[in-house]
């Protein structure tokens, strides 16, 4: 029996970096564009995939159920507002920590949302929210 001692090699790891570097990319445009820009319907053209799992169980799944969710979200808090802190991505997955908020005088939650790609695309989204409190029992904040 023989291993497999495959290696990556540079150009491999130059390839991977740079479908990292898109994925966090595409997940930061569709954000940007979907909720803050609120046009939904051209971000969900331009970077999600034909087939959608939403892992949120108040959001129906599929495109409809994305498109259903942000135009209610719009028309309940027009001022909805997500300030993305950080942008983790490996291989298929994209992590983004973002403050939301629901008006300008909103304390917000901490979001944090998994998105995964397939050929560039958004197929696949979970997330968890938080409130942020007023007051906190230690100093530190939560982004």
């Amino acid at each position: 029996m023989t291993a497999d001692l495959t290696m990556n090699t540079p150009d491999d790891q130059q390839m991977d970096q740079a479908t990292l570097e898109h994925n966090r990319a595409t997940v930061q445009a569709f954000i940007n564009l979907a909720f803050n820009d609120k046009k939904v319907q051209e971000a969900v053209t331009k970077y999600v995939g034909s087939a959608y799992i939403q892992h949120n169980p108040r959001i129906p799944d599929g495109i409809d159920g994305l498109l259903t969710f942000a135009s209610s979200l719009q028309a309940q808090f027009p001022l909805a507002h997500s300030d993305i802190k950080r942008i983790i991505a490996e291989g298929d997955l994209v992590v983004v920590h973002s403050k939301v908020t629901y008006s300008p005088n909103d304390q917000g939650a901490a979001a944090a949302d998994i998105f995964r790609l397939e050929q560039g695309k958004i197929i696949e989204h979970w997330d968890v929210l938080q409130e942020i409190p007023a007051t906190s029992v230690n100093n530190n904040t939560m982004f």
